[in-house]
């Protein structure tokens, strides 16, 4: 799989509930996805998504890579190896990138002065310490739509037409923490055509109620392990995200 359409299968969500990127990318990010056609139209769409193009240049641009490279987009969406040099000053300049695409200035200042040592350009970090829907202000920052923005690990239990049945744990607050609570069994929205031949005890990412990928076990164990890091470095923040 190539590394626009990875980031294709987590941006298509999004951009058909218009919470982020331009407002016509849907088929161009389908047919990347499916066909693995338009390969320049899809790279150019994605570009335009608010909050993640500046976390795919950062880690681009640390690692001598491609914004589109397929490691940088797994180190963002799933994690991997090139997220483990980053420190405070690296996410400080994401988030004045994230502050030109829409992040207002007092949010930016706010989290550049709260940022906690293990602070990494993951995409579970960026919901549970940024926010969901902080760059674009199309969704609140609250606890449900933390859980359905992060790239959630699951289980695949059951195989329908257009729904699969999976075993996910859901994100709860245990003491004013973020944590992942006990595994639960659940329905969401899937594209046979997206994910052919998948199958029970698969191991799938969830983004948005929606299964945007099949993940090899070591993504599985990266995407537990970044998964991890990221709530421990949002709770250890001076100044934890507002959930309204």
């Amino acid at each position: 799989m190539e590394g626009y359409q990875l980031a294709a299968r987590f941006s298509l969500a999004t951009n058909r509930l218009q919470f982020c990127g331009p407002s016509d990318a849907e088929p161009t990010l389908y047919r990347a996805i499916v066909d693995g056609a338009g390969r320049e139209s899809a790279e150019a769409a994605l570009s335009k998504f608010e909050a993640l193009y500046p976390y795919l240049e950062a880690i681009a641009e640390r690692s001598g890579l491609r914004p589109f490279d397929h490691e940088v987009v797994e180190a963002y969406w799933i994690g991997n190896r090139l997220l483990d040099a980053f420190d405070r000053e690296g996410f400080a300049r994401i988030l004045r990138a994230l502050q030109r695409r829409g992040l207002p200035e007092f949010v930016a200042t706010e989290r550049t002065a709260s940022l906690p040592a293990g602070a990494l350009p993951h995409h579970v970090f960026h919901v549970a310490f940024v926010g969901a829907g902080a760059v674009t202000g199309h969704v609140e920052t609250n606890l449900s739509n933390l859980e359905a923005c992060r790239p959630g690990l699951a289980e695949v239990l059951a195989c329908g037409r257009d729904r699969l049945e999976v075993r996910q744990p859901a994100l709860v607050l245990r003491d004013g923490a973020l944590a992942l609570g006990e595994p639960r069994t659940r329905s969401v929205a899937y594209d046979p055509r997206m994910l052919p031949g998948l199958a029970v005890g698969d191991r799938i990412a969830v983004h948005w109620n929606w299964a945007a990928t099949r993940l090899e076990p070591s993504q599985a164990r990266a995407l537990e392990e970044y998964t991890a890091r990221s709530l421990r470095a949002a709770n250890e923040a001076p100044s934890p995200v507002v959930l309204e």
